[in-house]
């Protein structure tokens, strides 16, 4: 599958119109930039670096293969954030975040930019580890948007929208990167023929090429 076409499937899942020219664009730039916790944001304040460089390790960390810190995804994130929410999309990100700061504190930590990968991971791991039809209900309010929805509803629409947009670009980002296209996926600029009806097991890893 080329870059390309990937990046506009992997975008429709999270509703928003992707122009994929501008997404490689932010890719590339966040490529050049050297891995670290200190990086020059354009949308997030300090605490959402913070939060969003561990949840970004959390979605996807190193191991055998590149993890999200390796190819500099939260930088992605918050490009991302600045440049294709909506504002009313990005005043939701904001309040979700400052609802998922606010019970970093309440697990005892004096601020948030001192909360460490275990902490965040317990805050992620209490919204995402609920039962099916939770599950259904977050979904549900998600498409439906938050209008009519209560106050404290809303709080929770907020924190869900944050958590979800952080796991989708990051995903995006991921999937659609050079060095995750080369180097994980089977990579082929010049493929051969056409072979149909062949067994999985031949088929090996998912495919890419370059646009």
């Amino acid at each position: 599958m080329r870059r390309r076409e990937a990046i506009k499937n992997l975008s429709l899942g999270i509703g928003y119109v992707v122009s994929v020219p501008a997404v490689l664009s932010v890719l590339e730039s966040c490529a050049r930039q050297e891995p670290g916790p200190q990086w020059e944001t354009v949308f997030f304040d300090e605490d959402q670096r913070h939060m969003v460089s561990h949840l970004v390790d959390i979605i996807l960390p190193s191991g055998n293969l590149p993890g999200g810190l390796d190819l500099n995804l939260p930088q992605f994130v918050d490009k991302m954030c600045a440049d294709l929410l909506t504002e009313a999309d990005q005043e939701w990100f904001q309040q979700g975040s400052r609802v998922f700061g606010s019970e970093l504190l309440e697990r005892g930590g004096k601020e948030i930019n001192g909360a460490g990968r275990n902490e965040v991971l317990k805050v992620f791991e209490k919204h995402f580890k609920v039962s099916r039809e939770r599950q259904q209900e977050i979904k549900q309010q998600q498409e439906l948007g938050a209008e009519g929805l209560s106050e404290e509803v809303q709080a929770s629409y907020a924190l869900y929208k944050f958590l979800f947009v952080v796991r989708e670009f990051s995903l995006l980002g991921y999937f659609s990167s050079e060095q995750i296209g080369k180097e994980v996926l089977v990579f082929d600029p010049i493929p051969g023929g056409y072979r149909p009806c062949i067994p999985l097991s031949e088929v090996g890893n998912a495919w890419t090429i370059e646009p």
